[in-house]
């Protein structure tokens, strides 16, 4: 049987007061185990460049960014607890989480989640959001005269930076804003809100409630 080393030991023993799981216990004294054999020398001889050099070569390596900050867990609390060097763990530096890019909608989707959402008056301020490239607030405060059917622009008053500018205008876009109008009769603010005064919440299009997919009917044959 392989004795345990002293300091081991001591690390089992703090994890263990401290009710960690043994999964992690193991994760932990497998990281020091690495880290300790990467230099070939005794884990309590080692200071916080070595730390960082170990770090590098992990990176180097290929390691997830999971079992990097696992690593990093690990040494801060062998050099925090095990050790007592208070100053050290605050020193080694957790990976951060790779940035990832949102999921893009493809056009069906798009065409799907937009006829799912019932109010004509906001499926069409998100229709004119997405076809026309406004932010939300733009769209909101977009007036009936602000679309201009003839020249094919829309007029975008205090966009973004405060600047007025015109957007192309699209003919199926149209088409729908016409469809909208002859439905809705906005008389000021294209998007008119409960009161008519103002338009619409810009919140209402934020934080729509989740839509869910409707299942496609079954095919009936008569």
């Amino acid at each position: 049987m392989t004795e345990i080393s002293p300091l081991r030991r001591r690390m089992i023993d703090d994890m263990t007061v401290r009710n960690l799981s043994p999964a992690t216990q193991r994760s932990y004294l497998h990281a020091v185990t690495k880290f300790s054999r990467y230099f070939g020398r005794s884990p309590d001889r080692l200071g916080l460049e070595d730390v960082r050099a170990f770090q590098v070569h992990l990176v180097s390596s290929g390691l997830s960014w999971p079992a990097l900050n696992q690593t990093v867990c690990a040494l801060r609390f062998f050099f925090g607890v095990t050790l007592g060097h208070g100053e050290i763990p605050e020193r080694i530096a957790y990976a951060r989480t790779p940035a990832k890019l949102p999921t893009i909608l493809n056009g069906d989707e798009i065409v799907r989640f937009l006829e799912a959402v019932p109010s004509l008056r906001t499926r069409t301020a998100l229709t004119t959001t997405y076809a026309a490239g406004l932010r939300a607030s733009e769209a909101v405060h977009l007036k009936v005269r602000d679309i201009d059917g003839e020249r094919g622009i829309i007029r975008v008053e205090h966009g973004k930076g405060g600047k007025d500018r015109n957007v192309m205008l699209s003919a199926q876009l149209l088409a729908i804003l016409r469809v909208y109008w002859r439905l809705a009769r906005p008389e000021v603010w294209l998007f008119p809100g409960r009161d008519e005064t103002k338009p619409i919440d810009v919140q209402v299009l934020y934080f729509l409630p989740a839509v869910r997919r409707a299942p496609r009917p079954a095919s009936t044959k008569g």
